[in-house]
């Protein structure tokens, strides 16, 4: 059962690695009751006189069903604009040592910065936390929220085409590895290669993963940086559920 695990979380580390290369959050939608009409089957009888009347009959109907949808989309809209405002990022703490690369439309943030001669990139995900609507234990929500890990893929490389790549997940109190392997350069454009991840790392000898924890905490992977992150990543699920919305109603008045 733990090798199953182990393998599990393996692989969600490997496809979120992808993002270091090109650069499952769970996001809170505010239910709402439904206001669309609900349209009968009702049998239309054709009229040999008037062959387009069924058609005539449907496209009167379409524009109806789009404002309702779209009245729905604009109070959602502003739900969203709302839960911005009360989700605002705080101040970067002083020496954070990364460049934030942050595109409208991608799920993910790319952490940048040189290191005595190396080029340290960090991908970082939306923490896996759904907040509870309604709960009225503020305080023991914000302290479960604080507790939330926030899924991490570092790539170390030195200019040659190699990667030392960690698959994190970063904590308020500690930065955990979960998985350690070396990325060789690709022989082709074309070319597939599955790296060999080594074996589990917390089954590591403790002077190993202290080594390597380390080696991370030395180029700026450290708790210390876990607190902004969370609270920029949860301002980003939001503005990205803002942006979602809008593109949907621009497509539909379109």
């Amino acid at each position: 059962m733990a090798l199953f695990s182990s393998m599990l979380r393996r692989q969600t580390h490997s496809l979120f690695s992808l993002a270091l290369r090109t650069v499952g959050s769970a996001r809170t939608f505010h239910s709402r009751t439904s206001t669309v009409p609900n349209f009968g089957t009702e049998k239309i009888t054709r009229q040999c006189s008037v062959p387009f009347r069924r058609f005539s009959t449907a496209t009167a109907v379409k524009p109806a069903a789009d404002d309702t949808l779209i009245g729905v989309l604009e109070s959602e809209i502003r739900v969203a604009e709302e839960d911005i405002q009360d989700h605002q990022i705080g101040e970067v703490a002083d020496g954070f040592p990364f460049e934030i690369v942050d595109n409208a439309g991608e799920q993910t943030i790319m952490l940048r910065r040189e290191f005595d001669g190396e080029i340290i990139k960090v991908a970082v995900d939306v923490p896996n936390v759904s907040p509870t609507e309604g709960n009225d234990d503020d305080d023991d929500e914000e302290e479960k929220d604080e507790d939330t890990g926030i899924p991490m893929v570092v790539s170390v490389s030195k200019g040659n085409g190699k990667e030392l790549e960690f698959g994190l997940t970063a904590f308020t109190d500690e930065i955990c590895i979960d998985s350690l392997l070396i990325r060789q350069p690709e022989a082709s454009e074309g070319s597939k290669r599955i790296a060999y991840e080594g074996p589990n790392f917390s089954d590591l000898d403790k002077s190993f993963q202290k080594a390597f924890q380390k080696y991370l905490e030395i180029r700026g992977i450290k708790s210390s940086i876990t607190k902004f992150l969370q609270e920029y990543m949860k301002n980003k699920d939001y503005r990205e559920y803002l942006l979602w919305l809008k593109n949907l109603k621009g497509f539909i008045e379109e």
